[in-house]
């Protein structure tokens, strides 16, 4: 296996790096989101970073070493960037950026000195390599599955032992590996893991993208279009979790269907996209009045509909009012009408097994009795029940 020298090896690097990068490339297509780009970039940084190296063993030695140190802190800052999108905030950002930064600058101001430069790059690129690791692994509030993460983590845990190996040798005992190109075993186990990692980060990224696809297409089946709310079916999803866990706490449920008054004369005078921008105007007016507990939802035409865990008959008949005023308020000022709703409320017996089904039943029935007698108000349900007397 002589003709696997450390330069066969790093021209087979970089150039399985950009058939990667090109076949995510066609794989992704250009519709991408930030972090499925940043990931994607990540891998194009990295093979301009391995380009740089074999190209400096032939020509301009210092500046394609000094951009290859550059473009390998790049793709480690672009990778963090798309777990931060993935798995939310991570830590070590800061951190991150001031080792990416450190990292090239050293090597450059140092370049004249073998050992400063070996040891400095590889000991700042592994810590970079740690930061990736632990932002892997952290804790991660989204739904996010933990092969993927573990995987990446390994891959970049083992490069950050192999280049701290390495950048001792380079460092402290420069006769054992004098050159980059030195076929230390080090080296060689260096230059193989990154082959090694190449292949199972990609991996990684490819399950982290389609699950990142799974998200958004189960958000789109459960999501209203022109509002952003909740659809019937996402608003029934979540309203069946917040039921079963009120079952758990002894605390109340209650729900508020909501109706837009006379909308069809709205569709009629000034047309289907001022009814459009009407019930935009009204759901934005829900997601502000609402609080962070509620589960709002527009469940059919203008039919709109709050969960209520927690609320008696006085909150929610207070929260109808705010929701009120502030709808009539900016329909004013933006439709030029003034716009109302009417409002039926009634709250989960849950010693029943379909609590939630009863209960939209008996709000959808207050709100059209609501309307029968003049629209523009609230009725609610004569029905009541409060579980263990304990609302919050």
């Amino acid at each position: 296996m002589a003709f696997l020298d450390i330069k066969t090896i790093l021209t087979l690097t970089a150039l399985t790096l950009f058939a990667v990068a090109g076949a995510m490339s066609l794989v992704m297509g250009q519709q991408l989101s930030p972090a499925a780009r940043a990931a994607r970039g990540s891998l194009i940084a990295q093979a301009g970073g391995w380009s740089a190296i074999v190209m400096a063993e032939f020509v301009w030695d210092m500046p394609l070493s000094v951009l290859a140190m550059a473009c390998g802190s790049l793709a480690n800052l672009l990778m963090f960037a798309a777990l931060g999108h993935w798995l939310g905030e991570r830590p070590g950002r800061l951190l991150l950026r001031i080792l990416c930064v450190a990292m090239p600058l050293g090597y450059a101001l140092g370049y004249g000195s073998y050992p400063f430069r070996v040891g400095w790059s590889n000991a700042l690129l592994a810590t970079q390599f740690v930061v990736m690791a632990t932002a892997a692994l952290w804790h991660s509030t989204r739904s996010a599955e933990m092969g993927w993460r573990v995987l990446l983590a390994l891959c970049y845990g083992a490069m950050s032992v192999l280049t701290l190996g390495r950048g001792i040798l380079g460092g402290w005992f420069t006769e054992l590996y004098p050159t980059f190109v030195t076929p230390h075993p080090v080296n060689v186990a260096a230059q193989m893991m990154a082959n090694i990692s190449l292949v199972l980060s990609t991996v990684a990224i490819l399950v982290a993208w389609r699950r990142e696809i799974e998200i958004q297409l189960e958000r789109q089946a459960l999501t209203d279009p022109l509002t952003g709310l909740l659809n019937r079916r996402g608003w029934l999803k979540y309203g069946d979790m917040v039921v079963a866990q009120a079952r758990r706490h002894h605390h109340s449920v209650g729900i508020l269907m909501l109706d837009l008054d006379h909308f069809k004369q709205v569709n009629d005078r000034l047309g289907h996209e001022a009814g459009d921008r009407a019930l935009s105007l009204l759901a934005k007016c829900l997601t502000t009045t609402m609080r962070e507990s509620d589960v709002c939802g527009r469940l059919g035409g203008e039919e709109f509909a709050l969960l209520l865990p927690r609320v008696d008959e006085t909150s929610a008949a207070a929260l109808d009012q705010r929701l009120r005023a502030l709808f009539q308020a900016q329909s004013g000022d933006t439709l030029g009408i003034t716009l109302n709703f009417s409002s039926g409320l009634a709250f989960c017996d849950l010693a029943q097994p379909d609590a939630l089904k009863q209960a939209l039943m008996k709000a959808d029935a207050s709100m059209y009795q609501a309307k029968a007698n003049g629209r523009g108000r609230m009725y609610a349900d004569a029905n009541i029940p409060i579980p263990d007397e304990r609302v919050n």
